[in-house]
C-alpha cells in the first residue's frame, strides 16, 4: 500500500476543533459569560440528536458520515432552562475577576497573586471581605505588615460579590474568538447608546 493512502481519508481534524459552539440558557442568555459558556462542535450535535437542544445559527461546515449530513451547530439554546448558581464560589479565578484582574493596591495587570488585608498572621482569615488580588511587588512589599504600617491603601474595599454581579463582571473580558453568529446572542440585553 501506498504511505499516502490514510491522508485520502484524513481530511482536517484539527479543523473542526475549531468550530466551538455558543450555549445558551433557555432564555437565551449564556450560561457564562467568563469563561463563555462553549461546548466542542462534537457535544453540541450529540445533544441536538438527543433533542435537548435547538440550534439556532450554523457554521458553514459540515460533518459527514455515510448516511448523514450535519452543519455544525454555532449557537445552541438549551430546551431546559438551568437556574443559575446564587451562591459564589470563592476560587481565586472569580477573585480575580471580581477585582477585574487588576492589582488592588496600585492597579497593575499582569503578574496576579492574592494577598490578605489583615494579614493571617496578625488573625486575618481568608474570605471575599480580607481577600484581594495583589501584583507580586506589592503583596511582597506589604508582606504581613497592615495597610497603615506597609503605607498602602485599596483601590476598592474587598466585599463578597453576587452571582448576577459576577457574571456581568464577566462580560466585561471578551475571550478571544468570537463567532459572529454569536454577537446577537452575547449582549443582546446591553443598554443601547442614544
Amino acid at each position: 500500500m501506498d504511505g499516502d493512502f490514510r491522508t485520502e481519508f484524513v481530511r482536517d481534524p484539527a479543523a473542526l476543533k475549531k468550530h466551538p459552539a455558543l450555549v445558551l440558557n433557555a432564555d437565551f442568555r449564556p450560561l457564562s459569560y467568563y469563561p463563555l459558556s462553549l461546548w466542542p462542535w462534537q457535544e453540541a450535535i450529540k445533544a441536538a440528536w438527543l433533542n435537548r437542544v435547538d440550534i439556532v445559527a450554523e457554521y458553514d461546515a459540515w460533518v459527514r458520515s455515510p448516511s448523514t449530513e450535519i452543519r455544525i451547530p454555532s449557537v445552541v439554546v438549551l430546551k431546559d432552562y438551568v437556574k443559575p448558581q446564587k451562591r459564589v464560589a470563592f476560587t481565586r479565578f472569580n477573585l480575580f475577576l471580581r477585582d477585574e484582574f487588576r492589582c488592588q493596591y496600585c492597579g497593575s495587570v499582569g503578574d496576579l497573586t492574592f494577598d490578605h488585608v489583615v494579614p493571617r498572621a496578625s488573625g486575618g482569615i481568608t474570605s471575599w471581605e480580607n481577600v484581594v488580588a495583589a501584583c507580586a511587588p506589592c503583596n511582597l512589599r506589604k508582606g504581613s505588615k497592615s495597610l497603615r504600617r506597609a503605607g498602602m491603601s485599596l483601590r476598592r474595599a474587598p466585599r463578597q460579590p453576587g452571582a448576577e454581579e459576577l457574571r456581568n463582571m464577566g462580560r466585561k473580558f471578551p475571550p478571544n474568538y468570537l463567532h459572529d453568529s454569536w454577537m446577537d446572542f452575547l449582549y443582546w440585553d446591553a443598554e443601547l447608546e442614544a
